[in-house]
């Protein structure tokens, strides 16, 4: 890796310190079924976010909650304390698209019609009300 290429990725890992996140990778389900479970959280407190996962009849929901508890284990983790209800909410959720798997399927009169199986991926930040409130009055 060239001199400014790991200077770059220095300064990111040191801005992603600050930062409370888990990251969910390959999921076999398409960007856009997930894209609906996320944004029914986006914004929420995380417990509420948490409850409204839970008893989501889609079956993204249940990766996605696994998700969430992750980014909050990994918050309770770096500030050495547990999460009190009503301090930390869901301050951002990206879905991107994976890697598509190219497969085949029989169709009449020799031809073949392409299914294209997609994957994405997913990263779920978490804050405190309080760093935003403080961020927000600077």
């Amino acid at each position: 890796m060239g001199k400014r290429k790991s200077i770059s990725a220095e300064e990111l890992k040191e801005a992603r310190k600050s930062l409370y996140f888990a990251k969910l990778r390959n999921v076999p389900s398409s960007p856009r079924k997930m894209r609906l479970v996320v944004d029914m959280i986006r914004g929420m407190e995380v417990f509420r976010a948490l409850g409204v996962l839970k008893y989501s009849n889609k079956e993204a929901a249940a990766k996605v909650e696994k998700l969430l508890r992750s980014a909050i284990a990994n918050w309770e983790q770096k500030n050495e304390r547990k999460a009190d209800s009503g301090e930390l909410y869901v301050s951002s959720v990206n879905v991107d698209c994976a890697t598509t798997l190219k497969r085949m399927r029989p169709a009449p009169q020799g031809r073949g019609y392409r299914i294209r199986k997609r994957s994405n991926h997913v990263t779920l930040f978490v804050d405190t009300k309080k760093n935003n409130e403080v961020e927000s009055q600077s």
